[in-house]
This record gives structure tokens, sequence and C-alpha cells, in this order.
């Protein structure tokens, strides 16, 4: 098999991904590309499912949940967000607003009352990914970055369990660290916000992106399983792919080679990866891939992570 062949001969948001990524494609030819995510496959349904209210649902699951983690999803397709069609997507947005009149947050389409959508509600781990759909569509919230470097912990990390606990999660530390990163790329950087960021990359770093730091051990099996879409989950590839993005002219830092091992472990005879875990409940499609079945999505995250990291001679 043809690896990249398969990725090609796929869903424009996968393929788009691949061009830039794993070959030497003309910008011209990559841009035509990625302009067809918004009117063929998963791009395209994501867009067709959107509410009047600007929320999308699903009859078993908040309207918060099955919003946030389509969103995510589109984020994760690389639509062009200066299309017309990803604009209608952030108007609508404007008119939701987070609320909590039963004691439970959720998604309301109003005018006043609760915080804009964008300025997100009160966990780190949802107000990451809110920060990060919010700087991929141009819509930066400043108000809610600084909100996010208030909650830093002091280990470097965030934790929505914080201040019960005083220690980082890896689950929350990861989505801060995407939402900051495209805050960073909207609305440019800071010294702050800089600062903040290193010392939450570093709080990952210390722990070979997947141990403990009292002991060495491997912290939880799960960060070993390579799932897609990730919601608010923490894995190795997942954090590889957000420090590929985070610095690509950069070579990774010496404590993930461990990380990268196990990666490189996991492709198949036929140089696939397999998806271990698909988080796709509450989302009103799925991804188009089943658990322990090849996966695209992470084939191809996981090749540009091996590409980055065989650039700069790291086995």
């Amino acid at each position: 098999m043809n690896v990249l062949d398969w990725l090609l001969d796929s869903d424009p948001a996968i393929r788009w991904q691949a061009m830039r990524d794993l070959t030497d494609a003309a910008p011209a030819v990559i841009a035509g590309e990625r302009a067809r995510v918004a009117g063929e496959g998963i791009g395209a349904q994501i867009l067709a499912l959107q509410e009047p209210d600007g929320t999308w649902r699903r009859d078993d699951a908040p309207a918060w949940l099955s919003t946030l983690f389509t969103l995510l999803l589109l984020r994760s397709t690389g639509i062009d967000h200066t299309q017309a069609a990803a604009a209608r997507v952030v108007e609508r947005l404007h008119g939701l607003r987070w609320d909590h009149p039963d004691g439970c947050w959720n998604l309301h389409a109003r005018t006043s009352g609760g915080n804009p959508f964008f300025e997100g509600e009160e966990e780190p781990c949802i107000n990451g990914g809110v920060l990060a759909i919010g700087g991929y569509f141009g819509q930066p919230a400043e108000r809610l970055a600084q909100r996010l470097l208030s909650e830093q912990l002091a280990d470097g990390g965030w934790n929505c369990e914080a201040p019960t606990s005083c220690r980082s999660s890896f689950h929350t530390t990861i989505c801060v660290l995407e939402g900051l990163l495209e805050y960073e790329r909207a609305a440019g950087s800071t010294p702050a916000i800089a600062a903040a960021r290193r010392r939450g990359e570093e709080y990952l770093l210390e722990r070979h992106l997947f141990r403990r730091l009292s002991t060495g051990e491997t912290a939880s099996p799960q960060f070993l399983e390579l799932a897609f879409p990730p919601r608010y989950l923490y894995d190795i590839l997942r954090a590889l792919d957000y420090f590929r993005s985070a610095a690509p002219g950069v070579a990774p830092d010496p404590r993930t080679p461990d990380a990268v091992g196990v990666i490189q472990s996991k492709r198949q005879a036929d140089g696939r990866w397999l998806l271990d875990h698909a988080y796709d409940e509450a989302l009103p499609l799925t991804a188009g891939e089943a658990a322990g079945e090849p996966s695209r999505w992470n084939t191809l995250r996981a090749l540009r992570v091996l590409r980055w990291c065989e650039r700069h001679s790291v086995r």
C-alpha cells in the first residue's frame, strides 16, 4: 500500500493537509484543495448541521457539548476561516451566550445575559477549546486569554479541579495550550502569554509527555492510545502534533523521543496507524472512522510528526 496515496484519496479535509504537510505541492494547489473543505466531505456536513440559532445539537447531549466539540472538529478540518461559509458560522455564534440558570452551564441564543460564546464559561479545559475556536476563526478573546493566564498553577499547567487540586492535569493543560497558541496567532503574542505557554509546555516536557514526574512510570495507559477526535482528552499524538504546530522549524525538545518511539511502535505493517478511540459522543455526525480500524486522521498526524522529527534527526 502507498500510504500517501491512501491519504490523498480521501476527504478534502485530510487531502489538503496531507498535501501541505507530506508533499512538495505548490501553495496554490494546496490552497485550491483547502477551499473544497467547505463544500465537500466532513467540513460541508458540519456546516450544514449548524442550527439557525448557532448551535449544533444531538438529542442525547446538552447543546454546549455538541456545539463545542463540533466546532473543534471543524477546526481540525483546517477550513479556511476567511471563506463566506465559515463567516456565517461565526456570525451565528455571536448570538450564543453561556449561562447556568439551572446550575449547569449551557448555551442559549439570546441578545443579553450570560457570557458571549467566545468569552467562555468557567472550566479551563472548556475555555481552552473556546479560545482555540475563537483564535482560529478570527475572534480572539483577550479577556478569556487573561482569565486562563490567571488560572495557571504553580507547576506550570492547568486543572479544571483547581483550586481543590493544586496539581495540573495533562488533559486540561493541552486544551489550554492549544487555545493560547491559536490566540497568539490571531491577536499576536505578548510576553505574559508567551511565558505562560512556555511554562505549560514545560509541564508536559518535564514528564516526557506521558510519565509521572515522581517515578517516571506511565501516568495513564490512555495517554498512549491515539484518539480522534480527542475532545478534551490528552494523548501523546495530540501533544506531539501541538509541539510540531507551535514550532515547525525548531528541533523537537530532547525529552520527546520516548513519546516519538511509542508513535513509531504503533505503526502497522502496512504503514498506517489504527484508531484506538473515537470520542465522537455528543457529535451530530461521526468522523467516519471506527476504533480498531486504520485511521486516516491518526496516520496523517503521525506522519507529519515523524517528518518533523526526521528533519531534525530525532529518533
